[in-house]
């Protein structure tokens, strides 16, 4: 499993750019290393983040655009999916599902992924091709 993830990583998972990013780093809400010019973050970090509630609506509100975009494009050219996990567990297993769904968005290609964590409920959402999709969810549960 990983023990960091970058700007770009964390961008990727709530769907908030790496400026807006820069800016929660700023106002301290959320905490990194810089290590050799680039911005680091451990799993705690990322854990930390998505549970801020000065932070949690502006995630929300992306994650559930994902979920609107997916149903309003009524031409997909190719078998896509749109799942949402909604998973009951302590800060400790949100680490461990975020870096697990977190590694496993990077390795594809066509995967969008958002994590959130409200009243100790990790939701993750993926959309992307549905074999895609399906490999990361079969992958998940047979790990």
């Amino acid at each position: 499993m990983k023990e960091s993830y970058n700007l770009n990583e964390l961008a990727m998972m709530t769907s908030l750019t790496t400026r807006t990013l820069r800016n929660y780093l700023r106002l301290g809400a959320l905490n990194g290393e810089k290590q050799d010019g680039a911005w680091t973050f451990t799993p705690e970090d990322v854990d930390a983040f998505l549970s801020n509630p000065a932070v949690r609506k502006s995630i929300e509100t992306r994650r559930s655009a994902l979920v609107f975009d997916f149903l309003a494009d009524d031409y997909k050219r190719a078998n896509r999916a749109c799942v949402i996990l909604d998973c009951p567990v302590d800060a400790e297993e949100s680490v461990q599902l975020s870096r697990f769904f977190c590694e496993s968005a990077c390795e594809a290609s066509d995967i969008e992924l958002r994590i959130g964590r409200n009243r100790g409920i990790t939701r993750v959402i993926l959309s992307g091709g549905e074999d895609q999709v399906m490999d990361m969810l079969n992958k998940y549960y047979n790990r």
